[in-house]
């Protein structure tokens, strides 16, 4: 079997003749492996084998499209600036994290109000539509499972309006919430419709949503099925339309939302996070085949850097979901 056979086969909940293997990083990671000895020039996707590619498709999905993020202040360590949100973040220079919040110019509903109709408006200059068609087709020899990768409303809804403005007003004004959900899902639907027919359909897609933290949800999993699950479902039958899986990435302790993730139509849940308290085994036993799982490889243990430790971490997973 292809890697793309292999993928494919792992999101119909069915049993290929292996494991697929894919992972992500954070972008000082490579470097430091190239200070170890990784080839400079490689492609982890060829280095490790794996099988899943990610080939773009995303876009710009800011209020002002094209907006040049605008430095406010700068020190060795650190960079303030406000990007095309209309947010101001404080990030590190030198390694990846979330930004400190600083301000947020969307904070109410007559701040939001101008955006809404360019928003549902298809804008082409918004993708680089060129350049997903090139690594699409680029991908296509390597037998891979191309994925197109984005965001979805939860994520840009934290980035346009802050963790506190967004969490208070899905219980103080929860129709501003679903309009501005409903919003972007319609914006997300008109420009992958056009990246579809412009530049083709990849193997699949993969949306990022960090629902939790490592104590549990962001928002109680009934405020989600009443302003959040309705819009993911619209999407996710969307990409259903066009036969393409969708694979769902939230970090955090995700376990009082799988069952809404499920019901949202999700394929597959990733990465499943262990030192959050999720357990693949305990997802398999609850849920069975009616969700696809990848991950919840310990980081913990990983970080041990013991090649024991991490193959009993591995196999007694596998192994284990094998026998369910």
């Amino acid at each position: 079997m292809t890697s793309r056979e292999i993928i494919a086969a792992l999101l119909r909940r069915e049993i290929p003749e292996r494991m697929g293997i894919h992972e992500h990083y954070w972008g000082e990671t490579i470097p430091a492996w190239q200070k170890q000895g990784f080839p400079e020039n490689a492609k982890v996707e060829d280095y490790f084998g794996y099988d899943i590619q990610n080939v773009g498709g995303w876009f710009d999905t800011g209020l002002r499209p094209g907006f040049q993020e605008e430095v406010i202040e700068e020190t060795d360590e650190w960079k303030i600036r406000k990007d095309g949100r209309g947010a101001t973040l404080k990030y590190w220079k030198a390694k990846s994290g979330t930004p400190e919040h600083i301000g947020f110019e969307v904070n109410s509903p007559q701040a939001w109000q101008p955006f809404r109709e360019s928003l549902m408006t298809l804008d082409p200059k918004r993708v680089d539509i060129e350049g997903i068609r090139k690594a699409l087709k680029e991908a296509e020899p390597t037998g891979r499972f191309r994925v197109y990768g984005n965001l979805f409303i939860f994520e840009i809804m934290r980035a346009t309006l802050g963790d506190v403005c967004m969490l208070e007003n899905m219980l103080l004004d929860p129709e501003w919430i679903r309009d501005f959900c409903r919003v972007y899902t319609r914006h997300f639907i008109i420009h992958y419709d056009y990246i579809f027919r412009e530049a083709g359909l990849p193997d699949g897609m993969f949306i990022y949503e960090d629902l939790g933290f490592r104590n549990g949800l962001f928002c109680s999993p009934q405020t989600l099925a009443d302003l959040v699950i309705p819009f993911y479902k619209e999407l996710v039958g969307f990409f259903h339309d066009h036969r393409l899986p969708v694979i769902l990435h939230s970090c955090g302790d995700v376990r009082k939302a799988v069952p809404l993730i499920i019901e949202a139509g999700f394929d597959c849940l990733q990465p499943m996070e262990a030192k959050a308290g999720n357990d693949v085994l305990e997802f398999a036993r609850i849920y069975g085949s009616r969700l696809s799982y990848m991950g919840n490889i310990d980081v913990t243990v990983l970080n041990r850097n013991d090649d024991k430790l991490t193959r009993a971490e591995v196999q007694r997973k596998v192994g284990e979901l094998r026998r369910l």
